[in-house]
C-alpha cells in the first residue's frame, strides 16, 4: 500500500484482508478506480451522504449559511486526512473513503440528537459510529448496503475513540466490526489512524471559527498556549496542527502531535467544552430537540404498532410522516424481516437517518390543526383529500414545542447571512423521502 521507500507507516494486514467486501465484488480486481475510490463513489451516491448537507454539526442555524454542517464537516476531514496521508506516504484514497463516510450515521441534531436518541432508547447509548457502520452494511440502498471494503469500515467505526491521544497507531489486527459496542479499539490501518487525528483537527477550529461568528467567544478569549501555538482562526489552526503532526510522526513512526502543540490543542478543546459545547446558547436548545424526537417516537411507534408493513394504514393518516415512513417500510421490510428488527429498533433506524429539517418539520405538521393545510398538500403527498386531524393524544399541546428559537437566526447571524437561498424544511422533507 505504501510506496517503496516508507519505512515507518507500513500496514501489517495484506491487501486481500484490508480489502475484503461482506459480499465478493465481480470486477473490482479490473476496476480503474481501485478499491477505495469506488467505496468513495459509493458512499457520496447514497442517500445518508446527501442527507448531511441539512443535519448539524453544532450549530443549528438554519438562517446562516456559513455555518458548518455535517457534510461540510466531512469534506473537512477528508481533505486534512489526505494531506497528512499524501506526507506520510499512506493511501490517500483510503482516508478520503473513511474520511467521507466516518459521519453518515450522526443523528439529526448533532451531539444533542445522540443523547437524546440514548434516553429514548432506555439509556442504550447511541454512538453515531456504530450507526455509520449499520448505515454502509445493511440500512442504505434499500437495505442491501454498500458492500464496502473492511478497511474503510474499520476505520469507520474507529474514528473516535474513548480519549484524545497525543499519539496513536493502528492495531493491524482483523476484527468482528459489527460486534464493537464500544470505543476501546484502534484502527487496523494507519490511514484510520490518520482519519482520527484529522476529526480532531477538523472540528476544533471550524467549532472556534462558528462560536465567533455567532458572538459567543473572541478570539481574545482562547486559552494563551492556543493562541501562542495554534493561532486565533480556523486557517492558523488547521496550518499548525497538521504540519506539527506531520513533522512529529515522521520523526517518531507514530502518528502524532509534539508536546507543545498537543498541550495547546488540549486546552482549546476543553475551552470549547466549556465555551461552546455546554453553553447556554445550546443547551437551550434540548429542550426543543427533545421533545421533537420524543414526538416523533411516540408517534412512529403507535402507528408502527397499528399497522406493520400495512402500506395503506400509513396513507390513511394523511400526514408525510406517516406515507414516507410507510414507503420506507415497504423498501426495507425484507432486511427487516431477516434481522427479526423489533419495532422500536425500526423507528431508531428511521429517526437516526432524519435531518433536522425533516425532524421539525414533521413535528409541525403534527401539530398543525388541519383546516390550516394548503389545499394542495394532499397532491404533494399522493393522497385523495385532506383528511381528519391526529390523535391528540400523540400531539404535543400548543406551545410544548416552539417554531424555533431566536438563538442564531437574528442579530448577528442574520447579518451575517450569505446570499444562498434559505434551507427550509421543505428541502429536508423531499431529501429524506426516498431511503435511508
Amino acid at each position: 500500500m505504501n510506496p517503496e521507500g516508507n519505512l515507518f507507516f507500513q500496514n501489517t494486514l495484506g491487501p486481500e484482508e484490508l480489502r475484503a467486501r461482506p459480499v465478493s465484488r465481480p470486477g473490482d480486481a479490473t476496476d480503474l478506480r481501485g478499491h477505495f475510490f469506488r467505496d468513495t463513489t459509493a458512499i457520496i451516491h447514497c442517500y445518508a451522504f446527501r442527507r448531511m448537507k441539512h443535519k448539524t454539526q453544532v450549530f443549528f442555524a438554519p438562517r446562516n449559511d456559513h455555518i458548518c454542517t455535517r457534510i461540510e464537516h466531512v469534506m473537512h476531514v477528508s481533505t486534512i486526512a489526505a494531506a497528512i496521508c499524501r506526507a506520510l506516504h499512506l493511501d490517500v484514497d483510503l482516508a478520503w473513503a473513511i474520511g467521507m463516510g466516518h459521519d453518515l450515521g450522526h443523528s439529526p441534531f448533532g451531539h444533542l440528537g445522540e443523547r437524546i436518541l440514548s434516553r429514548l432508547r432506555g439509556g442504550q447509548e447511541f454512538r453515531h459510529e456504530m450507526y455509520s457502520l449499520r448505515v454502509v452494511d445493511h440500512l442504505a440502498n434499500h437495505g442491501r448496503g454498500l458492500n464496502l471494503t473492511y478497511a474503510v469500515r474499520d476505520g469507520i467505526i474507529n474514528h473516535c475513540g474513548e480519549k484524545f491521544e497525543q499519539h496513536l497507531q493502528p492495531d493491524h489486527q482483523v476484527k468482528d466490526l459489527p460486534a464493537i459496542t464500544a470505543r476501546d479499539h484502534l484502527p487496523s490501518t494507519w490511514e484510520g489512524v490518520v482519519v482520527r487525528m484529522a476529526d480532531k483537527i477538523a472540528y476544533l477550529g471550524r467549532d472556534l471559527e462558528d462560536a465567533m461568528q455567532l458572538g459567543l467567544v473572541a478570539p481574545r478569549d482562547i486559552p494563551p498556549a492556543g493562541q501562542k501555538h495554534l493561532g486565533t482562526s480556523n486557517a492558523e489552526i488547521i496550518d499548525a496542527l497538521v504540519n506539527d503532526l506531520i513533522r512529529t510522526s515522521l520523526a517518531s513512526g507514530v502518528v502524532g502531535f509534539s508536546d507543545d502543540i498537543y498541550q495547546a490543542f488540549v486546552e482549546v478543546k476543553d475551552f470549547n467544552y466549556r465555551r461552546i459545547y455546554t453553553s447556554p446558547a445550546l443547551t437551550e436548545y434540548h429542550q426543543y430537540f427533545e421533545r421533537v424526537l420524543s414526538t416523533l417516537f411516540t408517534y412512529l411507534c403507535d402507528v408502527f404498532d397499528r399497522y406493520g408493513l400495512d402500506q395503506e394504514g400509513y396513507r390513511r393518516e394523511r400526514n408525510t410522516l406517516a406515507v414516507r415512513f410507510g414507503d420506507y417500510l415497504a423498501k426495507m421490510s425484507s432486511f427487516y424481516e431477516q434481522e427479526s428488527s423489533g419495532p422500536e429498533q425500526v423507528v431508531f433506524d428511521y429517526i437516526a437517518g432524519m435531518t433536522d429539517d425533516f425532524a421539525i418539520e414533521s413535528v409541525r405538521e403534527l401539530m398543525m390543526p388541519r383546516q390550516f393545510f394548503s389545499q394542495y398538500d394532499h397532491l404533494e403527498l399522493g393522497l385523495d383529500a385532506p383528511g381528519p386531524a391526529l390523535r391528540e393524544d400523540l400531539v404535543p399541546r400548543a406551545g410544548q414545542i416552539p417554531r424555533a428559537g431566536k438563538l442564531f437566526q437574528e442579530g448577528q447571524a442574520g447579518q451575517d447571512r450569505g446570499d444562498a437561498p434559505e434551507n427550509t424544511g421543505r428541502a429536508g422533507r423531499e431529501d429524506h423521502q426516498n431511503d435511508l
